[in-house]
Order: structure tokens, then sequence, then C-alpha cells
């Protein structure tokens, strides 16, 4: 019967179809198959290597920011550094332990800096030994200068991970990829405003630079603009201030912001503030600020420090 029908012509084009149409939906499987693993691990990252992912941000953050006491809670007191700085083909290398590295950087004169990370690596050994690989790039107000390979090696100390290496190479990048980026400049204004440091602050503003809060006097020069900064970190201790947006003007750029932070400076209220403004930026050709106007909601503020977000 079956011979029978495949010489009906019409019948056997029938089937080819169908045999056709199934090999087809078998080859496609896999790429369909390998979709669906690819969106499942996008949408549910390993809780672990984000774990890890946030700490080498957190030192990063702080690093870049010179607040060494921020690092306690992650390093180990045992743990050592060790850097590779390349320059025209040769390499100049120190090992050295943390406490050495801490106490050198303490008479240093120190500049803020931003490095995000473009790429990670990270191998988790039984839960308790973990390598991070991390591929930066080290800006300076708003400029890449080098780019560095990150490698660090973190053990669980009673549950929780701690750097017991932390090692890099540091190689110059071309003139002709240092160029100015207004973005990664408010993101490194914005963590420097995070720190502890009010003097990193003013670093982003020339010399004769000013800075006006709301309608108050002009703060200019740097000394008068490292106070403005200090007044905050004060009243706030565990201050965040977060890049929001950046939005051109014809005259000047907006620099939009967050402040999240919990009044308990001297004679402060306890209260945890989060308010958001923006300041008004006027940028020399140097690529920093000349003139900055910031403004914030003044009642809503004082309401907040009086009853809380």
């Amino acid at each position: 019967m079956m011979t029978n029908s495949l010489r009906n012509p019409n019948v056997f084009i029938l089937v080819l179809s169908i045999l056709i149409i199934s090999c087809q939906s078998k080859q496609d499987k896999p790429d369909v198959i390998e979709e669906v693993l690819t969106e499942q691990n996008e949408i549910t990252p390993n809780p672990e290597e984000e774990e890890l992912k946030a700490l080498v941000e957190k030192l990063l953050f702080n690093v870049g920011n010179s607040n060494w006491q921020a690092l306690d809670s992650i390093v180990s007191n045992k743990a050592n550094l060790a850097s590779a700085i390349i320059r025209d083909g040769a390499s100049k290398n120190s090992v050295i332990t943390i406490g050495e590295y801490f106490e050198s950087q303490k008479n240093r004169e120190r500049k803020p800096f931003y490095e995000p990370v473009n790429e990670y690596k990270i191998l988790i050994n039984k839960g308790q030994i973990a390598f991070v690989w991390a591929d930066a790039t080290l800006h300076s107000f708003g400029v890449p200068r080098t780019n560095n390979i990150d490698n660090f090696t973190l053990v669980k100390e009673d549950g929780k991970w701690k750097f017991i290496n932390i090692s890099f190479t540091n190689t110059r990048l071309p003139e002709e990829l240092r160029k100015f980026d207004l973005e990664i400049f408010a993101k490194s204004y914005a963590q420097v405003w995070s720190g502890v440091r009010p003097e990193f602050v003013a670093m982003f503003f020339e010399e004769d630079g000013s800075l006006q809060v709301n309608d108050g006097d002009h703060a200019i020069g740097r000394e008068a603009i490292t106070n403005v900064a200090q007044g905050f970190m004060t009243a706030f201790p565990d201050m965040v201030v977060r890049f929001d947006s950046l939005v051109p003007k014809t005259n000047s750029t907006e620099f939009h912001w967050t402040l999240i932070g919990t009044n308990t400076g001297p004679n402060g209220t306890g209260k945890k503030v989060q308010i958001s403004g923006f300041e008004a930026w006027t940028l020399s050709e140097e690529g920093l600020i000349q003139e900055s106007k910031g403004h914030f909601d003044t009642k809503e503020y004082q309401r907040q420090l009086e009853f809380g977000n």
C-alpha cells in the first residue's frame, strides 16, 4: 500500500516536504536551545560572581579616592601587592605587603583616579578561593591614561571574601586614545564626592574656579571649594553621590546627581536623606570646571533632615 501511495506524484511531494521540514527543525533546535540558555544566563547571573565583582569595584572605588580605611573589611592584613609598570617595552616590577603600601601612601601627594572594569573573568574554587581577572582603564579627570590588567586572589575568612593578593600590569595608552570624555569626568566627580578627601573635589576645578550652592555665596578657588565639600562630608559621613545624567544646555552642561546619606555628623539629626539636584557647569579649555552653580530643593532637604526621607 505504501509503495502504491508513493507512486502518486502528489502524495510523494507531500511526504518529501514533511521530511525536509522535519530535518530543518532538528537542525535549528541547537541554536534555539543556545539562545534560551544565553537568555537565562543573562537574567540569572551567578550571585557569588556578582558579589566578587562588587568587591573589586569597591576596592577600585576606594583606592581611587585614597580611602584606605574603607578597605579594612575586604583586604586581609596579610595581603601582598605586586605591580608591573610597563613603559616603552620595559617593566619595573615591585612586590610589597599591603601594610607597606598603605604606609608608603601616608606622606605621598595623591590625586584621584577612576578605574572602571571593561571585562571580568572569574574562577571560584570550592567556594573558598576565588581568582578574578579584570581588564580596566584608569582615567584621570575624564581622560583615559593607562590600561590596567588587574589580578586578584580572594579567600573566605569567617564566611566573608577578603583579598589576599592584588597584582596588576599598568600600560600607558597611546596618545590617540587619551581623549577627554565628559561622562567619565562626571562619574569621576561623583566618585570623589562619595569619598573622604574634599580636596579631591576641588581638583576638578580650575585654580580660580567657583562653586555656588543654591543662593549661597560663591566659593572661589580650590581652598574654598574644599571647605564646601568638607561641610557635606562631615554632615554625612556615609555620603554617596550618584551620577544620574548630563544635560547639555546652550552655554553650560548640567550634571544631575542624587545625594544619599545619614546626617550623623556633629549636631546631626541622625536622619537619612536622599535628595536630587544638578550643577550647571561651565568648563575651561583644559577640561576642568571653571564655574559651577548648584541647585536642589532646600525645603525638601530641610524636611528630610528633620523627618528623614
